[in-house]
């Protein structure tokens, strides 16, 4: 069994999540923007399906990305270099937010991304904390991802490709940009094949929990970032 959240209640210790499924920790709560600012700050993030309760995970080992660390294969450079694409931030949070809920995953049947969790995030957005790396090709929104930024800390939430390497080129200028910012780690929450030939390993719970308690308490980039910050060239 694991513990039900009232609206008021603080999450449990993380040393309670279970093993099996690695990290559920509890259920129940809010999708407030406090709830869910405070479940980030804390190593925690809701992850449920339509029809279950909000469920609220803290995985161990902790999947992460630093930004210098992430990996350009030369496929993904030929694409950098081609520069027949534009990125942008936060100028269509609601589009790449759909876009990522509507992308078929080859693990899943359905979506994580909820009416209500849809709704959550936006609200974050216009408070400053959910942002949108996207690319554009031709004029379209061809690819892209969303997370959310406290302090010095990223933590990915989705990504989305309707055209080849697309999310990987909105990751690659994420990582870049977020280096350049003095970020100094991504969560990337659960390891996948995916994740992993981009750069990212698992850290221990632990570890993963001291860097961000660092990383959260540095003065934020505050509000809406620069819809050109992350655009520029790849050498």
């Amino acid at each position: 069994m694991i513990p039900w959240l009232g609206n008021t209640d603080s999450f449990p210790p993380l040393e309670l999540a279970l093993s099996e499924p690695n990290g559920l920790l509890c259920a129940g709560g809010d999708l407030t923007p406090q709830s869910v600012v405070r479940a980030y700050i804390h190593g925690i993030f809701p992850w449920y399906s339509p029809g279950e309760p909000i469920l609220w995970w803290s995985p161990d080992p902790r999947m992460v990305l630093f930004p210098a660390e992430f990996r350009i294969s030369r496929s993904l450079r030929r694409a950098l270099r081609k520069n027949h694409y534009q990125v942008r931030l936060d100028t269509r949070f609601g589009a790449v937010i759909d876009a990522c809920a509507r992308s078929p995953r080859p693990d899943q049947t359905g979506t994580w991304i909820t009416p209500e969790i849809r709704a959550a995030y936006l609200r974050l957005h216009e408070l400053g904390y959910a942002h949108s790396v996207e690319t554009w090709i031709d004029g379209k929104l061809a690819g892209g991802l969303y997370g959310i930024a406290i302090g010095k800390m990223f933590y990915g939430e989705s990504m989305f490709a309707r055209v080849t390497d697309t999310s990987k080129i909105a990751a690659a200028h994420l990582s870049r940009f977020l280096a350049q910012q003095g970020f100094g780690m991504i969560d990337c929450q659960m390891n996948t094949r995916h994740l992993a030939s981009l750069g990212a390993r698992e850290i221990p719970r632990d570890d993963f929990i001291h860097g961000l308690r660092m990383l959260t308490a540095i003065p934020p980039l505050c509000g809406r970032w620069p819809a050109d910050a992350a655009r520029r060239e790849w050498e």
